[in-house]
């Protein structure tokens, strides 16, 4: 089975910052990667999908880049509605 590490678990920013969360496969998972935001008592939202295409909706100040095994997700001009729990998914 392939393992997916994402790293940092949690981070300190300010609003307005730019921050980054990598994730890391035990092996290529190619661009095959998912990148959800999770909300307290809601289904996750799908941010971005193979690796670095934005779902539609989503608002451009979220980046997703990488391939292979290492992968980031990447949120420019840090809002205080983005403070939420985002994780990967193979």
């Amino acid at each position: 089975a392939i393992q997916v590490t994402q790293s940092p678990a949690s981070l300190g920013a300010s609003l307005r910052d730019t921050v980054s969360i990598t994730c890391r496969a035990s092996q290529s998972v190619s661009s095959e990667l998912a990148w959800y935001q999770q909300q307290p008592g809601k289904a996750p939202k799908l941010l971005i999908h193979a690796a670095s295409t934005l779902q539609s909706g989503v608002p451009s100040q979220f980046r997703g880049s990488g391939s292979g095994t290492d992968f980031t997700l990447t949120i420019s001009g840090l809002q205080a509605e983005d403070v939420r729990t985002y994780y990967c998914q193979q």
